[in-house]
């Protein structure tokens, strides 16, 4: 019976990937691309919010067939997914009027939590039991939710912590710059006034369990001298708080933002195993319970 034999090896084949997280993507992908090429013209005459579609549908699309062909890649590939299936809705027409938004977020957060089965289960009988770590793929669904819960929470500007007034920054925020911002935990908490000796003055507010950084260097004057402080790595961790006037990167090396305090980033929560390249940032303060630095050198021009 070949019809038999080929559900067999169908059914094997979908078992080692995440085939309904790529299927949703896909299906995500192709209802952003044809939104913009229906005849509904006056609905989705929002000038580049059509091109955006296109390329953000034949991207989730893309990254669809990328977690049925290359599922160790999963991780990777949905991280992206997720992120381009959030901008959809600032970028295209209201993220295919929510449609081609929530699948994508759907088939990210199912691409992400996806386990393999192991070697020994694949040629079992019966339906497929309980693997550990399969609680993953729980949390993985419940992260749009997350998420829409903190697009409305994050946009508020954030409350000073109890003694946070007492710190006061510099008149100018030093420069940043990093080739490699690797935060874990990452939360965007809003915006509020810090004081100097000048005044108060508006940062944005980004708070994180730890962070890694590459090639760090801190440029800043002290009178008519510069100073410049640099390390090969910089570990930050336990109760991480950045507060910027600009942040500029590449998220996943790819997308490339600048954010100020009049131009936040949605979603304020970022997702897991985020990355940012090419980081330069104004800092105004910074605290952590504890920073390492690793090959930290000190110069002064005038």
């Amino acid at each position: 019976m070949p019809l038999r034999d080929a559900r067999r090896v169908l059914r094997g084949w979908r078992r080692t990937r995440p085939f309904w997280g790529g299927l949703l993507l896909i299906l995500g992908g192709a209802e952003l691309l044809i939104i913009p090429l229906s005849p509904l013209t006056v609905l989705v005459s929002l000038g580049l919010g059509g091109i955006a579609a296109i390329g953000i549908g034949i991207a989730l699309m893309v990254a669809g067939l990328f977690l049925w062909l290359l599922p160790h890649a999963h991780h990777y590939v949905s991280v992206n997914a997720l992120i381009l299936s959030v901008l959809s809705f600032a970028a295209t027409n209201l993220g295919g009027f929510l449609i081609g938004m929530i699948l994508g977020i759907a088939g990210s957060a199912m691409g992400f939590g996806w386990t393999p089965v192991a070697d020994d289960d694949r040629d079992a009988a019966g339906r497929p039991r309980l693997r550990e770590g399969q609680g993953t793929r729980t949390l993985a669904v419940l992260l749009p939710v997350v998420l829409a819960g903190t697009a409305l929470w994050g946009a508020a500007p954030a409350k000073a912590a109890p003694g946070d007034g007492e710190i006061v920054a510099a008149r100018t925020p030093p420069t940043i710059t990093t080739t490699l911002f690797a935060p874990k935990g990452f939360i965007v908490a809003g915006v509020r006034d810090i004081p100097t000796a000048d005044g108060p003055m508006k940062v944005m507010v980004l708070r994180m369990n730890a962070a890694s950084l590459t090639d760090y260097r801190l440029t800043t004057r002290d009178g008519s001298r510069e100073l410049s402080l640099g390390a090969e790595t910089l570990d930050l961790s336990g109760k991480v708080t950045l507060y910027l006037t600009k942040f500029k990167g590449c998220i996943q090396g790819i997308l490339c933002l600048t954010f100020t305090p009049d131009r936040l980033p949605v979603p304020p929560l970022v997702p897991p195993f985020v990355f940012i390249t090419q980081v330069s940032a104004e800092q105004a303060l910074v605290t952590s319970d504890s920073i390492v630095a690793g090959g930290l050198r000190l110069e002064a021009r005038a």
